[in-house]
């Protein structure tokens, strides 16, 4: 397996990554735009788009963001409210993977930020029966999450006739350099059916399972291109515009709102994924069962590439918390699913790469991994003298007598004490 000479990611990234005469890769390559590019003249780039969207008054609402109890959501509101003068309307998909953390997260986001509200719960038994299907067909769990994220809001904005979405960063250019950030590409449902839902659209998980209706897959039906052009929507990326840096900003976010973290499964990054029981777990468990690496690949590459990291010490944390055993919050899935281990395991071990795994007396085995490669030809520390801050941090839970053992399907939505709320969170305003 071939691997960046700069950062950590293999040649079987499921976004695709290509590779420069130097090793390097596309991803580290379009990183470099971070600090060559004038971000604050793409930020008023951005300022004159959405003013196009302002509603004359303040009658209406001007942009629809989808949100949730964790990764940036308090950063991209902030954003768009505070720095941007918009009044937003936030859309929220519910997970059913929700932890009592990060419903306390939505739940001051939304009362901090003083924001109109919609969430989508689609039937718990419905979930199921499409999360077993989609196990069986592209061996995903969380299929129904990212495609509820990813429709739900479309669907709001075509029925309410708001035409404006803002996301935060789009992944395929961070991780991997897809796009350039001056391209401002924006949301497309050709991008979300290929990477985001893995080549399944609603239509062909309805199409390959007899056991789902097609009302079970209403939810996730993205809506059609003449409905969006008889709206006008358009989702735009607030990445393309600023200096997208996560652990930066959700440090902000710590600071100004009290966004609560957590020590994390198979990783050392404690801010993103707080708020789902299995996004870090079980999800990322079959995300290394598929290409040989997980999330903390991404985490140290992120960290790398802003010179918080070095290469080496990117490898090091990658053996600390690389693990090939089901991770503990299995149990609580496959409780919740219905489902026997051994079936689970069976299901997700038909789509391991051929590329990085083989099966010798019954085991599996990595073939490569990025510590085989630390001396490879041109190989070199990212930024030898990396002396950034890679410390995360964890904050003290709001509610210290919470205990994380199930789900949330439906939280307390709305903070009345605001005492603990730092300063913004009382209206003073964060400009």
């Amino acid at each position: 397996m071939r691997y960046c000479s700069r950062c950590l990611y293999p040649a079987n990234h499921p976004l695709h990554l290509t590779f420069d005469d130097a090793g390097v890769c596309s991803g580290c390559r379009i990183h470099e735009e971070k600090d060559a590019l004038d971000w604050e003249e793409r930020f008023e780039r951005l300022r004159n788009i959405v003013d196009g969207f302002r509603s004359p008054g303040g009658r209406r609402h001007d942009c629809i963001v989808p949100v949730s109890g964790a990764r940036d959501s308090h950063f991209i509101v902030h954003v768009v409210k505070n720095k941007l003068g918009l009044n937003p309307l936030l859309v929220s998909y519910n997970k059913h993977y929700n932890t009592k953390r990060g419903i306390r997260n939505l739940a001051y986001l939304r009362t901090l930020f003083d924001c109109d509200f919609l969430m989508q719960t689609v039937s718990p038994e419905t979930v199921k029966r499409i999360t077993r299907a989609t196990l069986r067909l592209m061996g995903s769990m969380y299929w129904h999450c990212l495609a509820g994220e990813t429709a739900y809001p479309v669907q709001v904005a075509v029925r309410l006739k708001i035409p404006l979405i803002i996301w935060g960063a789009h992944q395929g250019l961070d991780q991997v350099g897809m796009f350039s950030h001056l391209d401002e590409v924006e949301m497309t449902r050709k991008y979300r059916k290929e990477h985001d839902l893995m080549g399944f659209e609603a239509e062909d998980v309805l199409a390959a399972a007899p056991e789902i209706a097609e009302r079970d897959m209403l939810h996730f039906v993205y809506p059609h291109e003449r409905q969006l052009a008889s709206v006008g929507v358009r989702g735009i990326y607030l990445g393309n515009y600023i200096r997208w840096d996560s652990k930066a900003q959700h440090e902000a976010m710590i600071d100004a709102y009290g966004y609560e973290t957590a020590a994390q499964a198979r990783t050392f990054d404690t801010y993103n994924d707080v708020d789902s029981f299995h996004y870090s777990g079980v999800h990322d468990f079959i995300k290394y069962i598929k290409h040989g690496y997980g999330k903390v690949t991404d985490h140290a590459v992120r960290e790398l590439r802003f010179g918080r990291l070095t290469r080496e010490q990117g490898i090091e944390l990658v053996r600390m918390h690389r693990d090939m055993a089901p991770p503990a919050d299995l149990r609580l899935l496959l409780d919740w699913l219905g489902m026997p281990e051994d079936e689970f395991l069976e299901t997700v071990d038909r789509f391991r790469d051929p590329r990085i795994w083989t099966r010798e007396d019954g085991s599996w085995r990595l073939l490569d991994s990025v510590d085989r490669h630390t001396d490879d030809p041109g190989t070199r520390q990212a930024r030898l003298d990396a002396t950034g801050d890679c410390r995360f941090r964890i904050t003290d839970g709001r509610d210290p007598e919470a205990v994380e053992d199930n789900y949330v399907l439906i939280g307390r939505g709305w903070v009345d004490d605001r005492q603990d709320i730092p300063g913004p969170g009382r209206g003073e305003g964060n400009g």
